[in-house]
């Protein structure tokens, strides 16, 4: 008779609790989500900053020579400004996958993931402040031609801000190496992102840090590492597109949190 009466508590009890087949999946549901859309971010972020920043810019600058990077910016006005538009879209993009990567890997750990996302948050806001030098330098050269009297003061006030643009910018760079060091072990422990990329990134932020250090020790004249370590960056965010769609979180990621915030 006892046994009768406890049968169907029993199966309600059975009934209530969620299919163990089903937390799998509906846990990699938003991994994958976001997956996808850090990697469509970074990749956007890859050719932005390409146009605007090494075409459009750097292309127009003359290291040390006032007078000739200013001939230069004031015959391509257009390009200039189309380089500083596409750099701040760079700096939206920034805060998209700071966001996502977030996403991607709280399963591994909500708060250090918490940190990582705020790490390169900040170092966007550091991004715009160097952005917005570059606007002062086309603000002055903004006319198709200067007074002669005051034409080289103007033409190094603008220099003066294109470099205090670089300085910012490598400035930052340090704690976008710092935080892609974050992002690397993040990856190294997932289970879900190969380590090899985890490795890759993990140079990639090295690259950045020895670069930033090296321009300010040498003054400048430094020869750039991460315009080849950079293809950690790259490649992660390939993978993130191609395959993050089939990122599956284990039991193991999972139980990386308190139950409440896996949940």
């Amino acid at each position: 008779m006892t046994h009768h009466a406890a049968g169907p508590a029993v199966r309600r009890r059975a009934q209530d609790a969620p299919p163990p087949s089903r937390q799998g999946p509906d846990a990699s549901r938003p991994v994958r989500r976001a997956s996808l859309i850090a990697g469509v971010a970074l990749l956007l972020m890859a050719a932005l900053a390409g146009f605007g920043y090494i075409f459009a810019i750097h292309g127009l600058i003359t290291p040390g020579n006032a007078a000739r990077t200013a001939q230069d910016i004031m015959a391509h006005q257009g390009l200039f400004r189309a380089g500083i538009a596409c750099l701040f879209l760079v700096i939206a993009l920034d805060v998209v996958a700071a966001l996502a990567l977030y996403w991607v890997f709280r399963p591994v750990s909500k708060p250090i993931s918490a940190v990582a996302a705020g790490m390169r948050i900040v170092y966007a806001g550091i991004f715009a402040v160097a952005v917005v030098q570059l606007t002062g330098a086309a603000r002055l050269l903004g006319g198709t031609s200067l007074p002669a009297s005051g034409a080289a003061r103007v033409h190094a006030q603008a220099l003066s801000d294109i470099n205090r643009f670089t300085d910012i910018w490598h400035a930052g760079l340090i704690l976008f190496g710092l935080y892609l060091l974050v992002i690397a072990w993040l990856a190294w422990r997932s289970g879900y992102v190969p380590r090899l990329l985890g490795v890759l990134v993990a140079i990639a932020g090295l690259g950045y840090i020895y670069d930033s250090i090296g321009q300010f020790v040498s003054g400048g004249s430094w020869t750039q590492v991460s315009t080849v370590t950079f293809i950690g960056e790259f490649l992660l965010a390939l993978w993130l597109v191609i395959w993050g769609r089939r990122i599956t979180v284990s039991q193991p990621a999972l139980r990386a949190e308190p139950d409440g915030a896996a949940r």
